[in-house]
């Protein structure tokens, strides 16, 4: 089996981490260096994989480390400290992606919020600055509708419509079934709509 094909998170994997959280927690620092050295890399592949830019995914690894160290006591189930740790990474990373106002969500299998086939294939001529205005206004609309969608949801949809990430890795990310992975992104973009309508009537 090659190294990409194991699995993430087994019951092994989830009783060290368990002991290590529990030696953080009872005083031991240096436990915690080892959650940073076991999760380092899978935490900068997935950042990179959201953000293409090794500079700002290290620094989004450095910010989720830190965050997870500060919250560990509000960890419920120990065992679960990596998927826990990389929904972190994650949500860090999407935010990261926001400020640089990159990426559309697309409502349905083919089409964005604009009516473009994807937003990784427009035109290549420049905005004009009404247009500008008008796509920052868009952005601004679709980013706080995502704010209201719940956690696994907001992760699972951007995964997989923005990122094109496989489902079966969105799976492991989240920890569950490929069927739920396609659940949350079909009422991810229900509920998208029901707060986007009236842009996307606009654009018709």
């Amino acid at each position: 089996m090659k190294p990409a094909d194991r699995p993430l998170f087994t019951d092994e994997s989830a009783k060290r981490d368990a002991a290590w959280v529990g030696a953080v927690l009872a005083g031991d620092r240096d436990a915690f260096g080892q959650l940073v050295e076991t999760y380092q890399r899978v935490a900068l592949g997935t950042a990179y994989r959201l953000l293409s830019n090794s500079d700002d995914a290290q620094e989004v690894v450095q910010d989720a480390f830190l965050k997870a160290y500060r919250s560990l006591d509000r960890l419920k189930d120990p065992c679960r400290f990596g998927p826990w740790l990389l929904r972190i990474v994650s949500n860090l990373s999407l935010n990261a992606r926001r400020s640089r106002r990159s990426g559309t969500v697309a409502l349905d299998e083919q089409q964005g919020l604009d009516g473009a086939a994807g937003g990784r294939d427009r035109a290549t001529s420049a905005p004009s600055p009404g247009q500008q205005a008008e796509g920052r206004e868009l952005q601004s609309r679709i980013d706080a509708a995502l704010d209201q969608l719940p956690e696994k949801q907001r992760l699972a949809l951007v995964l997989f419509a923005v990122e094109e990430w496989p489902q079966k890795d969105i799976a492991k990310l989240l920890e569950c079934s490929l069927e739920t992975v396609k659940w949350n992104v079909f009422r991810a973009r229900q509920r998208l709509r029901g707060l986007l309508g009236d842009v996307i009537a606009g654009g018709k």
